[in-house]
């Protein structure tokens, strides 16, 4: 059997099944993984006098459909570190075009360097379009008038200028000219099964051309595989589907699979492969109970102690005590290798499958975000409690990131009574987009407050002329020009001397009342606690007072605030004070 082809339009694995999985599911939504084997002759079948475009014999002994709950569960087709899957068919809607869904899966197979096919679905909802079922579309797209055509071409060069945006060269499948330069776009019906013929024949023709190499599975020896999905089946407890990438599985052997914080070694119960054709998933297909299971190929175990296996983790079978030891340690290296337990400052992630923990940490190193632990699972109250822990040094990484996970109920009530922001989704960027625009709220917030309550620098020089003094007390009224930095009511303000002279009650500028004079201004200041001719003079420089820790939020949270003006009054106003105080001799 050849390696896996990735799909994850599960009403498309329908049409060449002949079967309704989608329609059983939730909402008609994939909502687990499974796999299918599709014999050659059934893909012969299907594709017909088509398979005879593709020169040369196919010799594959058919192909095994990995079908996933859409774009999150790429990330947990991991074997050895790379996509176990051989080729990916990335189904996108033609009338919808790129969905941030869409997006993400290209940027994981692009990680994972899976070569993919696009399938441009739902074609049948152009207007006005002619529906013949399991029709070639090269046949069907004769019997469309000039107007359907002409819509499809449409949406095709806008999904081309997409992908091109995205760094790939990409065409109609048959105006491909070299297949490992240009996407594949093959227009789709799923639905009424127009272009599956040439989609099959697509992936078998390619699968055997360019994987030719990569296709040569090792079938001797103890099998390797990737758990998809933990499940508690009726009359089998916890059972595990898995793909065998590689080797031979056989009913008794032992395998070790990656546990929470071990590696979990077993003994196969039962071997159980659903019928060619069949689906993995549903309960109402009858599974054949097997002696054993050559790559690649999906299979469910059943084993006792599979209550901690982790999705996403490796399963290796063992045949002796040394080779039992090497596996425990192989598991266990991959999983320390993901999992992550720092301790220092940084966010709290939990994901569904190893997989989506390894590319939404990945994605956060990138984006220069700590992480202080990094762990599969729900979100609980031990997770809450520990970014609890970093909020209160450091409150913008006092956050839970959950990806694909539910929150447990008593995590939901301690962050909502401890105010620890949880951010949970099934897309990552937009995972971390929701994070990174919370930060940005966060510090826009939090500096509004320092701004609020900062005191900044200001030089003010009291005009000379006597004409300007409007009251001598209680408040003295003054004419001010601002000389450097910027003056706000509430102010105290000091002479050379360092001597307090009284606070700033209001600021006139003409006929207005205002909050904040800048350098340049002319306005008029009612100063409470002065007395002209006593404190204050007309001619008189005074400076805003400031204490030690506005200087240092100043210095620290607030430096891209400060204009030239206000840096030179900081200097001025530094070395008014540093004459009582040192401290002011560094500013």
């Amino acid at each position: 059997m050849a390696n896996g082809i990735l799909v994850h339009n599960t009403t498309l694995l329908d049409r060449i099944r002949h079967t309704n999985v989608a329609g059983k599911e939730a909402g008609g939504i994939t909502q687990h993984i499974g796999a299918t084997e599709v014999p050659i002759d059934v893909v012969k079948q299907l594709a017909g006098p088509l398979i005879k475009l593709w020169k040369g014999e196919i010799k594959l002994p058919g192909l095994l459909f990995i079908d996933t709950p859409g774009h999150e569960a790429f990330t947990s087709l991991r074997a050895r570190g790379g996509s176990l899957a051989d080729l990916a068919v990335l189904v996108v809607d033609i009338n919808e075009g790129f969905q941030p869904q869409t997006i993400e899966s290209i940027e994981i197979l692009r990680r994972y360097r899976t070569p993919f096919i696009v399938a441009a679905n739902k074609i049948d909802r152009i207007k006005g379009w002619v529906v013949e079922e399991d029709e070639p579309f090269l046949v069907n797209i004769k019997k469309q008038d000039q107007r359907a055509v002409q819509e499809l071409e449409t949406k095709l060069w806008e999904l081309i200028g997409k992908f091109y945006e995205m760094g790939f060269q990409a065409n109609r499948f048959d105006r491909v000219q070299n297949f490992t330069r240009e996407l594949a776009i093959v227009p789709i019906s799923a639905k009424y099964g127009i272009g599956v013929p040439e989609l099959l024949v697509l992936i078998a023709g390619l699968s055997q051309k360019y994987l030719e190499e990569k296709l040569k599975i090792e079938v001797e020896g103890p099998a390797r595989g990737t758990i998809l999905e933990v499940r508690e089946e009726l009359g089998l407890g916890t059972t595990i589907d898995v793909i065998i990438y590689d080797g031979t599985l056989r009913k008794d052997d032992t395998i070790v699979v990656g546990g929470k914080d071990k590696a979990i070694v077993t003994k196969i119960r039962a071997l159980l492969k659903p019928k060619p054709l069949d689906e993995i998933r549903d309960p109402r297909f009858r599974f054949d109970q097997v002696d054993e299971v050559t790559a690649a190929a999906g299979v469910k175990i059943a084993a006792p102690g599979l209550e901690e296996a982790l999705a996403g983790s490796p399963v290796i079978a063992a045949r002796s005590e040394e080779e039992i030891e090497r596996a425990k340690q192989e598991i266990l290296s991959q999983i320390q290798s993901v999992v992550i337990n720092t301790g220092k400052l940084g966010v709290i992630v939990k994901a569904d499958t190893l997989g989506s923990l390894e590319a939404l940490s990945k994605e956060l190193q990138e984006k220069g975000i700590p992480i202080r632990k990094a762990d599969v699972g729900n979100v609980s109250k031990t997770d809450v409690m520990e970014a609890l822990s970093v909020k209160e040094e450091e409150p913008k990484y006092g956050v839970v990131l959950g990806f694909n996970v539910k929150v447990n109920e008593d995590a939901e009530e301690v962050a909502k009574a401890k105010g620890v922001p949880i951010f949970v989704g099934n897309i990552i960027y937009k995972l971390i987009e929701d994070y990174e625009a919370w930060v940005k709220a966060e510090e826009e917030k939090r500096k509004r407050e320092l701004l609020k309550n900062v005191t900044f620098p200001g030089v003010i020089r009291l005009y000379p002329d006597e004409r300007y003094v409007f009251r001598r007390s209680k408040p003295a009224i003054v004419g001010v020009e601002v000389l450097e930095g910027r003056i706000r009511p509430g102010v105290t303000l000091i002479k050379e001397t360092g001597e307090k002279v009284g606070v700033i009650k209001s600021i006139k500028n003409k006929n207005d009342f205002v909050q904040e004079a800048k350098k340049g201004d002319a306005v008029a200041i009612a100063i409470e606690g002065a007395i002209v001719g006593r404190h204050i003079h007309p001619g008189e420089t005074l400076y805003v007072d400031l204490s030690k820790n506005d200087v240092i939020i100043l210095a620290k949270q607030l430096r891209d605030e400060l204009e030239e003006t206000d840096i030179k009054a900081l200097k001025m106003t530094a070395k008014v004070k540093a004459k009582q105080d040192p401290f002011w001799k560094a500013v």
